[in-house]
């Protein structure tokens, strides 16, 4: 009796790994030693497509990836992003026709303002989706890991992410003061495409310690995020969110 109190005790004590390795770690000074003259990139966890439910994340060996159902890390930093294919996805990783880095302002063909773009409109590609793609790319980090990884999510899970930061800032807490948890759920538009969109809830706050070491990597994250281009950009088209109304426009930019 007594053994098995003592292992429990010692069960209930382990402390998680948690970000305190990153109080030895420099992130800009890694990069710049160790990839001088190489193209720096950041691993991506990529949405499924369909209603499957589950991320694929990167593993060691980049041909076998893992598929998970969930996992959790820190949003270190997020901004939107625009990208428009002319030509449907064929394999070929192509720079978009016109791509947005903030969302806001376009650059290629037709380039300039996206809010008011005829391709920033649901029915200007198939199944109703728009042929400007809209997603929001978040960089994160996992505990006990200290390169950041990609995930852009695509329209059909904007929403939520909307929902859940604006919980977060109800109480006062940014989404880089939390672990968060992400996982995926079923979903079905209006025109009757299944899809899954991601889903998010808080799994701990961090520590006081954990804080600005987490801190001081997000700047670091948003100084080198304008440099990144659009790779991890899905080709297949978003799916509208739920209760956004379908509309067919015509593919003439408007002034």
């Amino acid at each position: 009796m007594a053994r098995k109190a003592k292992e429990t005790t010692s069960i209930t004590t382990v402390q998680p790994i948690g970000f305190l390795a990153l109080r030895d770690f420099d992130f800009s000074s890694v990069i710049s030693e160790e990839m001088e003259g190489l193209n720096a990139f950041f691993e991506r966890i990529k949405m499924p497509s369909g209603d499957t439910t589950l991320f694929q994340i990167p593993s060691e060996d980049p041909e076998q990836p893992e598929f998970e159902k969930e996992f959790a890390a820190v949003i270190l930093y997020h901004h939107p992003i625009r990208a428009y294919f002319k030509e449907k996805f064929t394999g070929a990783s192509n720079p978009p026709d016109c791509g947005s880095i903030d969302g806001v302002t376009g650059y290629g063909e037709p380039g300039g303002d996206c809010k008011n773009c005829a391709l920033n409109e649901f029915g200007t590609w198939e199944n109703n989706a728009k042929a400007c793609k809209e997603r929001q790319r978040l960089y994160l980090l996992r505990e006990g890991e200290l390169f950041p990884v990609m995930l852009s999510l695509p329209t059909g899970s904007l929403r939520e992410l909307s929902r859940y930061l604006m919980r977060l800032l109800s109480k006062g807490i940014k989404s880089s003061e939390v672990v968060t948890r992400f996982s995926l759920v079923k979903a079905t538009n209006k025109g009757g495409i299944a899809y899954a969109k991601a889903a998010f809830k808080v799994e701990r706050r961090l520590t006081a310690e954990e804080l600005p070491l987490i801190a001081n990597l997000a700047e670091q994250i948003k100084s080198l995020s304008h440099s990144v281009g659009f790779e991890d950009v899905d080709m297949e088209p978003a799916v509208p969110p739920e209760g956004r109304p379908m509309t067919v426009a015509g593919l003439q930019q408007t002034a």
